[in-house]
């Protein structure tokens, strides 16, 4: 099971003003919630949206906020994809 990353933008401010103190480098964050560096580091180019759900968490965790702030989750655990857009409305 994969959760989307929310907003780029809004994650990154919750690293540099976590809900537990001094902001965090990439390996500060890495170190604190036991994440690779690597997945981070690509989270923040945005070259990965996603990541597993125990990453998620940890990220979370670390960063004081509740996971979904900054992480989507899927729509259903069978699915393992998040919404990412509304569903279009039939007329009739």
């Amino acid at each position: 099971m994969r959760y989307v990353l929310r907003d780029l933008d809004y994650f990154k401010k919750t690293m540099e003003c976590p809900g537990r103190g001094a902001p965090y480098t990439v390996r500060d964050l890495a170190e604190a919630s036991g994440v690779s560096r690597s997945q981070i580091g690509r989270l923040l180019t945005a070259e990965l949206d996603n990541l597993d759900v125990n990453d998620a968490h940890a990220i979370a965790e670390a960063l004081g906020v509740a996971v979904l702030v900054i992480f989507l989750p899927p729509v259903s655990p069978k699915q393992g994809h998040a919404v990412t857009e509304t569903p279009p409305y039939r007329k009739e």
